[in-house]
């Protein structure tokens, strides 16, 4: 191969597309560099100009509108990683591949990874130096050879360890996670304003949901802006005592962000994966105790009870090493918490808790009522068995809506709620009877079939919940999609599988 091919540069073009968490790179079939160095679609690049370096993966194009034969087309990501305008000459060459690739062998091998094995991994992941693919190979071979106790440990901490830790310098320091599973459980949007109205430090981040139609950062983007830059963050916590955002512009753990746009599209949840993930983001937005949501039930993440117990001694074990005061409560995971599912759903019925409206969800109420009473008894001025009355009048007195209301104009209002979406469809019940079963996963499947979480008014409005009496053609639910190709997949899911509900017919 030419040397004076290899140093030839080409005119750096801003292709516009947003690859979300991966930068790629865009190279025209004819291209000189690309016939003399053999690269392959799909495989990785180096991109290098004024001592600015980034790694890329390689997509070919054939059209020269796209990429003409002397460019090299970036995407968004990437373009803004290498901060340098259009046109600016750059050169490409193959990457050495990443040293901790050898790791990612190994585990997918069975070996027992040690704490410099996953700060390696991590460092990589974080640097863009593993494609999608390669992330994928990682997180399979973690799910398929499983996670000892020991490297759940190392994994968490080298995930922290990717980004930075904020320090409130306060000796209690609260958060509240659900490891999910439960469709409409949208607590953490009440336990917060009650923690923090009564004075407790909760800075509430969370991810986008994985598995489910929405999780809280994608709830609570219906009513206020959940980007919030770590400086802004500490601003609100300072100021509001709480905040619920979303941890992937706060900086903390970032890899556990990167990893979720692969965890997402593959349906993993595993629990050393889910245990790290939590954990690493808990640990660097300071906290110092967390309660834990383990919900139990049939159609649950957490089906039998001594898995819950498993999966809470875990929970435990990496807290207490990471120096975070960690409680867990094993909750009725049996049937959805609340009436909506789907992201302007549930922020409907945390509204209606906080404003004490009659047609709340009373079991959403109950249930944020015991999480942020046993939050309250974190402090130690406060006696078992008290929180869950100082959390009812918290709630009762209108504090905790008022402190929901200026969280949410310290993160910045928005302008106006999402509509529901606009194309409906009513599932019926089929005879008379009682509900004796809801199927969780067939609710959460429905739902993102219908368009949720990224179409924020899709979703599912329950009529009826386990024990209520139902007449043949009364309604159980409501299906809300904004697209035909949404709606119908969610229609065709209903009528080919499950509708979700189990109807007993009545003694008689």
């Amino acid at each position: 191969m030419p040397k004076s091919v290899m140093n030839k540069r080409l005119r750096l073009k801003r292709i516009g597309i947003d690859t979300y968490k991966e930068n790629v790179a865009f190279m025209n079939s004819n291209c000189c560099v690309y016939r003399a160095a053999g690269f392959q679609a799909m495989s990785k690049v180096k991109v290098t100009a004024d001592s600015r370096t980034i790694l890329a993966v390689l997509n070919v194009v054939l059209n020269n509108s796209i990429v003409s034969p002397g460019e090299l087309g970036v995407s968004e990501q990437a373009f803004q990683q290498l901060g340098l305008p259009e046109g600016t000459r750059v050169l490409v060459d193959h990457p050495e591949p990443p040293a901790s690739i050898d790791a990612v062998r190994r585990k997918i091998s069975g070996d027992v990874l040690e704490l410099e094995d996953f700060y390696g991994i991590t460092r990589d992941i974080v640097e863009n130096r593993y494609s999608k693919m390669e992330m994928a190979a990682f997180l399979v071979a973690c799910v398929e050879t499983g996670l000892e106790r020991s490297e759940v440990l190392s994994y968490t901490r080298a995930m922290a360890a990717t980004g930075q830790r904020l320090d409130w310098n306060e000796p209690l320091v609260a958060d509240k996670h659900c490891i999910g599973g439960i469709p409409g459980n949208r607590t953490s949007m009440i336990v917060v304003p009650i923690v923090a109205a009564y004075g407790i430090p909760i800075p509430k981040t969370s991810s986008r949901a994985i598995t489910s139609p929405a999780g809280t950062a994608d709830t609570m983007e219906v009513l206020a802006e959940v980007n919030l830059s770590p400086e802004r963050l500490r601003q609100i916590v300072k100021e509001e005592k709480g905040c619920l955002a979303w941890g992937g512009t706060s900086k903390l753990a970032p890899v556990d962000d990167i990893l979720i746009t692969v965890e997402r599209p593959l349906g993993i949840d595993a629990p050393g994966q889910m245990v790290a993930s939590i954990l690493s983001k808990k640990f660097a937005a300071g906290s110092t105790h967390l309660l834990l949501d383990i919900p139990l039930g049939p159609t649950a993440k957490v089906r039998k009870r001594d898995y819950a117990h498993q999966l809470r001694k875990i929970f435990e074990y990496v807290g207490d090493r990471m120096g975070i005061h960690l409680e867990a409560m094993i909750t009725d995971g049996t049937q959805p918490i609340g009436r909506g599912i789907g992201p302007v759903l549930e922020a409907r019925d945390v509204m209606d808790v906080l404003r004490n409206e009659k047609e709340a969800p009373q079991d959403l109420k109950n249930k944020a009522l015991d999480l942020a009473g046993r939050i309250i008894e974190f402090d130690p001025d406060v006696r078992g068995g008290q929180g869950r009355d100082i959390a009812r009048q918290i709630l009762d007195s209108g504090r905790a809506l008022a402190k929901m209301e200026a969280i949410i104009d310290a993160q910045g209002r928005k302008k106006e709620m999402p509509a529901l979406g606009s194309m409906v469809h009513e599932v019926r019940s089929h005879k008379d009877g009682v509900v004796a079963a809801i199927d969780n996963y067939a609710l959460n499947r429905i739902a993102r079939l219908a368009g949720a979480p990224l179409d924020k008014g899709a979703g599912i409005y329950l009529y009826k919940k386990v024990g209520d009496r139902v007449e043949e053609g009364e309604a159980l639910y409501r299906l809300y999609s904004q697209f035909e190709a949404d709606f119908n997949f969610a229609k065709d899911f209903i009528k080919k599988h499950s509708a979700g509900y189990l109807i007993e017919s009545s003694p008689g």
